[in-house]
């Protein structure tokens, strides 16, 4: 309603000093942080949750990440991929694809819910976000529309997708939590023509990329 958005404008400033004493220091990053008005992304009955700093179950057994799981991600990438085509993994409640397309990304989604592709797609249009996304299995990307100069999947992955790296263009960068149900480590790839090199930075907890590149339901 209309007389909370001053808390939560408090409250997404308040957040955004939060990530900033963790270490995230894109002005872009923060930028984008303090503009995507987080609560919107949650059930209007969740909205006082919405920047805790944890994550947040969204339904079908998914959850959207905490802040500064998803600033970490986009820090990752903007340093490597200031602009250009990026393709996100998981579109979830859709908040990371609105954070993108806030810093100038051209985006791309794929989500494997069904409810949760609906519910994304009825958030971007009352936005007005130009975010294009399809209903599939994400580990296998976004074929039609590729290369991507980036890809940021929001799942945790045995290993590296194949048809992930292969709709990298070239120097394009592939951003994915790999590991088990222990935990993940978020793992940076780049592609060099033919050749992938690989960085590799903090451990995290994601919900599984279930998918045929990824792990099997149930």
């Amino acid at each position: 309603m209309a007389e909370q958005e001053p808390l939560y404008a408090r409250r997404r400033e308040e957040m955004v000093e939060q990530l900033r004493r963790y270490g995230i220091t894109s002005a872009r990053v923060l930028e984008a942080f303090r503009s995507v008005e987080r609560h919107r992304f949650f059930a209007p009955g969740d909205r006082a949750y919405a920047y805790n700093d944890c994550a947040f179950p969204i339904g079908y057994g998914q959850t959207i990440s905490q802040p500064y799981t998803v600033a970490y991600m986009t820090s990752l990438l903007v340093e490597r991929c200031p602009v250009g085509r990026i393709l996100e993994v998981g579109t979830g409640s859709g908040y990371q694809a609105a954070i993108l397309d806030s810093m100038g990304y051209s985006v791309y989604t794929v989500e494997r819910v069904a409810g949760l592709c609906r519910r994304a797609s009825l958030v971007f249009r009352e936005l007005g976000l130009d975010i294009e996304q399809r209903l599939g299995d994400g580990s296998l990307g976004w074929e039609e529309k590729s290369p991507f100069d980036g890809i940021i999947v929001t799942a945790g992955a045995p290993r590296p997708p194949a048809p992930l790296l292969t709709q990298l263009a070239d120097s394009g960068v592939l951003i994915v939590p790999l590991g088990g149900s222990e935990g993940q480590r978020m793992t940076v790839i780049t592609r060099r023509k033919d050749r992938f090199e690989e960085e590799l930075f903090h451990m995290f907890a994601f919900v599984p990329l279930i998918g045929r590149e990824g792990w099997r339901k149930g």
